[in-house]
């Protein structure tokens, strides 16, 4: 009996228990696992959704402000007043302290609202106009403060960077706004953004890799592509990468320096001499006082003598006549060893210098005449 019932066991096939996920194992089916659900969409929390339901503790934010600020806020802050009256919080603006406070009451209806304030606040101490600042409020809106200060050392290379990231007449920081859906304030050692979640990372990248010496425009050419692939649907699916351009940093090698390391001597140099050991040495130490005076009196009056001496011959050079010439000139010796000209040379050099200078054959004279005529001179006019 027992083998028949094995055999029958054998027979049949062994039924597959179901694959489950570890990460899924314990977790119980939601009742919005439904299909078609977006799991990213935020929805709207009203009044109505809080069932009066209201908070207990009171919570409060506080932030100064700087001093240049405070005209623009006492101006706008009956509007920041009335926006966050409608989330049911009040606010304090203490001029004399320079800080802006934010706290919920006992007829706060959303939690999160009070972190939404606080952005707020920060927002207007970091120039931020309101239009743009209470935004944040809105449920799809956020906010980021991007501190650059503490990226570059050098204070040249810090605000060339930061120019670039505003770029001629604000361009590139247009652009970026157009690109991320952000509004986007560079103020000091921060950068202040408003916009969706998605933008505000894009914003984050883009200034991190400007003061890390990343140009702008090649984060703005990306996402020039990313927004027109994004049109076609059939590209939905795919990856972007083959249609993303790569830019490859171009690094310059730098001459190798060849450092020349000198010899390294064990002992330390020796010790300079102090004044005592000086005077040791040229025996005034021993010197009385007396003799001390009397022997740099007379340094001193030696050193005045020759001083003295030197003025005088310098005078004297002003009264010492110069040397005057006899009037005669002083004739050349004639060795012998170079043989007077005959006059037949003398003729055969002037042909050669009038023929080179006109180019024609001068006229034939007689060396005898040429002799006679180039030994008289002209007579000197009275």
């Amino acid at each position: 009996a027992v083998l028949s019932m094995a055999e029958e066991n054998a027979g049949e096939a062994p039924a597959q228990a179901p694959v489950v996920n570890k990460n899924q194992k314990y977790r119980r089916p939601k009742p919005w696992d439904v299909e078609g659900t977006d799991h990213w969409k935020v929805e709207k929390y009203g009044e109505e959704d809080a069932k009066g339901n209201y908070l207990i503790e009171e919570s409060m934010f506080s932030t100064l402000f700087p001093k240049y600020r405070e005209q623009y806020l006492k101006e706008w802050w009956p509007h920041v007043t009335t926006l966050l009256g409608k989330f049911n919080l009040s606010c304090t603006l203490d001029l004399i302290e320079g800080s802006m406070t934010v706290k919920t009451t006992r007829k706060t209806w959303d939690p999160y609202a009070i972190i939404k304030a606080r952005d707020l606040i920060k927002l207007l101490a970091r120039s931020v106009p309101f239009p743009q600042a209470q935004r944040v409020m809105e449920d799809e809106i956020a906010s980021d403060v991007i501190k650059i200060g503490n990226v570059v050392r050098n204070k040249e290379r810090f605000v060339k960077r930061r120019q670039r990231l505003v770029g001629p007449n604000a361009a590139t920081l247009k652009a970026i706004e157009l690109l991320t859906n952000c509004y986007i304030v560079v103020q000091g050692n921060t950068v202040s953004a408003v916009g969706p979640h998605k933008g505000l990372k894009q914003v984050r990248k883009i200034v991190e890799d400007c003061m890390n010496n990343i140009h702008p425009v090649y984060s703005i050419k990306t996402l020039m592509i990313r927004r027109e692939l994004a049109k076609k649907p059939e590209l939905a699916e795919e990856n972007w990468d083959r249609f993303l351009p790569k830019f490859k940093r171009k690094s310059i090698k730098k001459k190798k320096t060849t450092i020349v390391q000198k010899e390294r001597n064990p002992f330390p140099p020796a010790q300079p001499q102090s004044k005592i050991d000086m005077q040791i040495e040229s025996g005034e130490y021993f010197l009385k006082e007396e003799e001390r005076v009397a022997q740099k009196r007379a340094e001193k009056l030696e050193k005045s003598a020759a001083a003295a001496q030197q003025k005088k011959a310098e005078r004297r050079k002003a009264f010492v006549p110069p040397k005057e010439d006899d009037g005669k000139k002083k004739a050349k010796k004639n060795d012998g060893s170079a043989e007077p000209a005959s006059g037949e040379a003398i003729a055969a050099k002037f042909k050669d210098a009038v023929k080179s200078h006109k180019g024609a054959a001068p006229k034939e004279v007689p060396v005898g005449e040429f002799v006679l005529k180039s030994k008289k001179r002209p007579a000197e006019d009275d």
